[in-house]
């Protein structure tokens, strides 16, 4: 119509009215598109940085815009239902992955390591782990196994920690996400697991042992001694028969003797019944500078006589742990007295007690001594029961602290330091 009425002449007027109302139109028009426009902007803005608090409420800006605004607040709606589907899933992952008893970290191809949960992070302590290097401080041979593990294979590892070696069982799986491969490792510390099944079969093996000797050491000690009883009787009917008494001494002495050893073999096999009859542990706290003060006082009452010297170190002073004290105290009277008898023929004998926090976190007593120490070819035989290498030993007391400390979930260990001695380690 303006057209048409610029064509025409003397309509300027009607020209003129035409002209605005086709640029006010075309100005509408224009602002409708730009609303349009910036309202899509703003939703795929929001899509993008995953702003869902943004709002759409475009009621009263003309036709469709309400029907828009609605549209896009359903879609960011069932956008942030989704992810909050994904971050809950992704938590309770990270949750389950983080409270897995198994230690689990990643060996990356390019030798970084990620330590996945908090067992892989207690397992290797204050440590800073993140490349394959940093595991040498806990053995050359640990590191080497982990680099050259096969993904698909198991292995068996020594991890070294503050001078104690773990038997730790390794197991690798190959992950490839987004075209990066690492190496997925399990790393579960089976030293207890060991230690628990090992000492179950020297309690079985011991129960059936002492049961067995019992029944047949008890009849032999009561026969012995009725013997004994009857020459006795015998001896005073024969009165004056010199020869007829010198003969039933030589008996009475024989069978004295069978008795007394008989008395002897069964106060050494009661003294292995302990073994299978260790009570559970009586927990309570600990203060251990009390607990030290307390043994060495019995333990060490004759060792200036014996110029023994001891020095005893607590880091941190007021550490406490919480045990059985009781048993706690024998055990530690035990090696203490081991100690001592070591240092028997020594004029320089230095002992040291002491506790600290290592660095996994974890409460260590150890008991060195500069004795002869313990030669290398029995170590691994000392806390076997029955195993001694005295004279007059019965081979109860390693073995039985070793049950004292698997029975608190702990471990004791035996390493020779550096310049000679023994050094007995008490882990909690």
């Amino acid at each position: 119509v303006a057209v048409y009425m610029f064509i025409l002449p003397g309509f300027h007027a009607t020209t003129f009215l035409a002209v605005t109302i086709v640029t006010i139109q075309a100005f509408d028009v224009f602002r409708f598109v730009s609303k349009t426009n910036a309202e899509i902007s703003r939703f795929l803005d929001a899509a993008k940085y995953a702003d869902f608090g943004q709002q759409f409420k475009l009621d009263g800006m003309g036709a469709g815009f309400a029907e828009l605004g609605e549209t896009f607040t359903v879609i960011l709606d069932r956008f942030q239902a989704a992810r909050a589907t994904q971050e809950t899933e992704l938590r309770h992952l990270k949750a389950l992955v983080e409270h897995v008893p198994v230690p689990l970290m990643s060996v990356h191809t390019n030798g970084i390591i990620t330590l996945w949960n908090n067992a892989a992070r207690r397992l290797f302590g204050s440590t800073h782990i993140s490349k394959l290097a940093h595991l040498q401080s806990f053995g050359k041979s640990f590191c080497k196994d982990i680099a050259t593990l096969k993904p698909g294979t198991r292995h068996l590892t020594t991890l070294t920690v503050d001078g104690i070696d773990q038997q730790i069982a390794l197991g690798a799986t190959q992950i490839i996400i987004s075209g990066a491969s690492e190496k997925l490792i399990s790393l579960q510390d089976i030293q207890s697991e060991l230690d628990i099944v090992q000492l179950q079969a020297w309690q079985d093996l011991v129960r059936v042992l002492t049961h067995e000797i019992m029944n047949s050491v008890t009849p032999v000690a009561s026969l012995a001694k009725t013997a004994v009883d009857l020459v006795d009787d015998a001896s005073k009917k024969l009165g004056e028969n010199h020869a007829a008494l010198e003969e039933l001494q030589d008996v009475k002495d024989a069978v004295s003797t069978v008795a007394k050893r008989s008395d002897n073999l069964m106060q050494f096999v009661s003294s292995y019944r302990q073994l299978t009859r260790l009570p559970r542990p009586d927990k309570s706290e600990i203060q251990i500078k009390d607990l030290f003060d307390h043994v060495t006082r019995l333990a060490t009452h004759n060792w200036d006589q014996k110029k023994i010297t001891l020095t005893t170190k607590i880091e941190p002073p007021e550490l406490n742990f919480t045990a059985d004290r009781d048993m706690l105290e024998q055990i530690l009277i035990n090696l203490l007295k081991n100690t001592t008898q070591a240092l028997e023929d020594q004029t320089n004998g230095a002992v040291s007690l002491t506790a600290r926090i290592t660095r996994q976190g974890r409460i260590a007593l150890e008991l060195t001594d500069n004795g002869p120490g313990i030669p290398a070819d029995i170590t691994r035989q000392i806390f076997v029961p029955f195993f001694t290498t005295k004279s007059d030993g019965s081979g109860v007391g390693l073995a039985l602290t070793r049950q004292v400390m698997i029975a608190h979930g702990g471990s004791v260990t035996h390493t020779t330091p550096k310049g000679g001695g023994c050094k007995f380690t008490l882990t909690f």
